[in-house]
């Protein structure tokens, strides 16, 4: 389960990645599974970023 302090995004990006890395466990990763696993990455650090607030 999720705690409710993190957001929606960053929860879906962080699950997205303990998929990729459970469906892939025991074998280092292939080079195109590298390269969308730091495409999961980037996503999940981009979810981390705080978002501007209006006024």
């Amino acid at each position: 389960m999720t705690p409710t302090c993190v957001p929606d995004a960053t929860a879906e990006a962080n699950e997205r990645i303990r998929a990729f890395m459970a469906a892939r466990v025991g074998r280092p990763l292939w080079p195109e599974e590298q390269a969308e696993y730091e495409q999961l990455l980037a996503i999940w650090a981009k979810s981390l970023q705080p978002r501007p607030t209006t006024s």
